[in-house]
This record gives C-alpha cells, sequence and structure tokens, in this order.
C-alpha cells in the first residue's frame, strides 16, 4: 500500500513538474513575442488608427487652409473615390501589369541562377550580385535612370523608329509604357529572390527521372518544377504587387500626369500640396483594404498549403 502510494505521489510530482515546465515556456514564448508585438502595435496599428480617424475629419466653417478638426465625415470617402477612382483602378492595373511581366521575366533568372548553375557556385554568386546590386543604389536614382534609357534620343526608342513599330514623332517617355517598365524593373528583385530560394531546394534528380520516364521538357516543367516553385511564385507575386499598387515615384518620374497617374501620386498631392489631409487619409485607407481584399482573394484562391 505504502509502495502504491509513494508511486502515486512520484507521479503527481512529475505531472506538477511538467505544468511548471510548460507555463515556463509559454512565458518565455510570450518574452520573445512581446517586443515584435510593441513594434507592430507602435507603428502598425497606431498609425492606422490614426489615419483612419484622420480621414473622418472635418473642415469648419472659415477655416484656413489645412486646418481640420475631429469629426465623423463618411462623406469624405464618398468624394475621394467618386474623383480619383480611375486612378485607384489604373493603379491595381498597371501593378498587375508589371507583376506578370516580372513573372515572365524572373523565373527564367531564378530557374538558370538556382538550377543550371549549381554545379558553378563562382558564377552563380556573380549573377545573385548583379541582381541585388540596383538595391544598393537609391530608387529615385534607378527610376531617372529608365528617364534617360527611354528617352526619344535613346537607343530604345530609335531603333523602334528604326523598324518602324514607334512612328516618327512617337515617344517612350511619358506614357503607361514607360511606367509599367519602371514598376517592373524596380520590383524585379522582389520575384526572383522567393523563386531563386524556393527552386534551389528543387531535387534535380526528378527531373532525371522524368526524362527516363520519356517526360517532355515541357511535361517535365508543368509536372515538377512548376508545382514545386509554387510557393516562392506566391511570395513573389505578393512582394511585387502590392508595392506596386501604391508606388508613386514611378508614376511621377516617367509619366505625363494625365492618363499615368496612380493613386499614391494622387495621395501624396492631396498631403503636401493640395494640404487635403482627410481626404489623402481616406484615399490611403482605401488603398489598404482594397489590397488586402485583392490579397485575400489570392490567398484564398491560389494560396499554397507551405504559406497557409
Amino acid at each position: 500500500m505504502t509502495q502504491t502510494i509513494s508511486k502515486s505521489g512520484l507521479s503527481d510530482l512529475r505531472s506538477k513538474d511538467e505544468i511548471r515546465a510548460e507555463r515556463r515556456k509559454g512565458r518565455t514564448g510570450i518574452y520573445l513575442v512581446a517586443p515584435g508585438l510593441l513594434v507592430l502595435a507602435l507603428f502598425f496599428a497606431l498609425p492606422v488608427v490614426v489615419l483612419l480617424a484622420m480621414s473622418l475629419y472635418v473642415k469648419p466653417p472659415g477655416a484656413e487652409i489645412g486646418e481640420f478638426v475631429p469629426g465623423f465625415e463618411i462623406g469624405n470617402y464618398m468624394t475621394v473615390l467618386s474623383a480619383y477612382w480611375p486612378e485607384l483602378l489604373r493603379s491595381f492595373w498597371f501593378a498587375l501589369i508589371a507583376t506578370v511581366l516580372a513573372l515572365l521575366i524572373g523565373f527564367p533568372m531564378a530557374y538558370l541562377v538556382a538550377v543550371r548553375l549549381r554545379e558553378k557556385p563562382l558564377l552563380q554568386g556573380i549573377l545573385l550580385v548583379l541582381l541585388i546590386a540596383p538595391f544598393f543604389s537609391s530608387f529615385i536614382l534607378r527610376t531617372q535612370a529608365w528617364k534617360q534609357i527611354l528617352a526619344d534620343e535613346g537607343f530604345i526608342a530609335q531603333a523602334l523608329k528604326f523598324v518602324a513599330i514607334l512612328p516618327a514623332d512617337g515617344h517612350l517617355t511619358a506614357t503607361p509604357f514607360a511606367v509599367v517598365a519602371g514598376l517592373t524593373y524596380n520590383f524585379l528583385p522582389f520575384m526572383v529572390l522567393p523563386i531563386y530560394a524556393n527552386l534551389g531546394r528543387l531535387d534535380t534528380r526528378l527531373l532525371e527521372a522524368a526524362g527516363d520516364l520519356y517526360a517532355s521538357p515541357m511535361n517535365s516543367f508543368f509536372k515538377i518544377t512548376l508545382p514545386m516553385s509554387a510557393p516562392g511564385i506566391f511570395a513573389g507575386t505578393l512582394l511585387t504587387f502590392i508595392p506596386a499598387a501604391g508606388d508613386y515615384v514611378n508614376s511621377a518620374l516617367l509619366g505625363n500626369n494625365r492618363n499615368t497617374t496612380m493613386i499614391g501620386q494622387v495621395i501624396d498631392s492631396r498631403f503636401f500640396k493640395v494640404i487635403d489631409y482627410p481626404g489623402a487619409a481616406a484615399l490611403s485607407f482605401v488603398l489598404m483594404v482594397s489590397i488586402l481584399i485583392l490579397v485575400t482573394i489570392y490567398i484564398r484562391r491560389f494560396g499554397t498549403k507551405e504559406l497557409m
């Protein structure tokens, strides 16, 4: 009887020790997560709340330019949406085109570096450095360089005019083509790097086995390479589309302020030129919610199990 009780007591002690250990682990996890949560609360959640509150501000009668008071003016959203819905749709359209082009250009680049050059680490490293090198310079300088590349006296414009693709009086700068080209170039590394990281884990023996089973290169690509690179494509499209939709530098430097204006450019103008803080805040909140809805639909439709 005594032996039975002592075993029971030891079992209780063990269970209590396990409970204490689990509690300590739980507290440790909270301590590790707390700094990140604090940063998110201070630099994301709080600014969003302030932005939402500012979007509802009202301008009192007789107030000076830029003078607003707290209120609950829902009409601010209706006003800016009725005035700037073309710019909002254009932003998403340009971002979508740039994302598709970045995928079409970036996937072969990532495949070359990650798979074909796997046995040549020196050349692989050089190409990776060349890919990341644009990040070492200013975003504005890179965009300004595209303005010079696409200039009327530049090689590209002259070559297109020579083969009669571009009219003699045609222009590449200050056009939607220039804006999309700038977006594609500037955000191309955001597409390539996730795909490269994913393809770096691709087992090439699977491709060899597919060839031994008389699968064509096209079948091997669609049955093996593409499905295994899906998480990288998924991440790359999100990392490209989201910042491209809110970008305003490319449209400001490469556009014409008519049929190339993007919503980010409008927000910048409403904040710093028109001094319409509620309108700019309302547009910013609409842009953020719209992107969130589109991303949610995209995740539910095309999201991979590895990223859900």
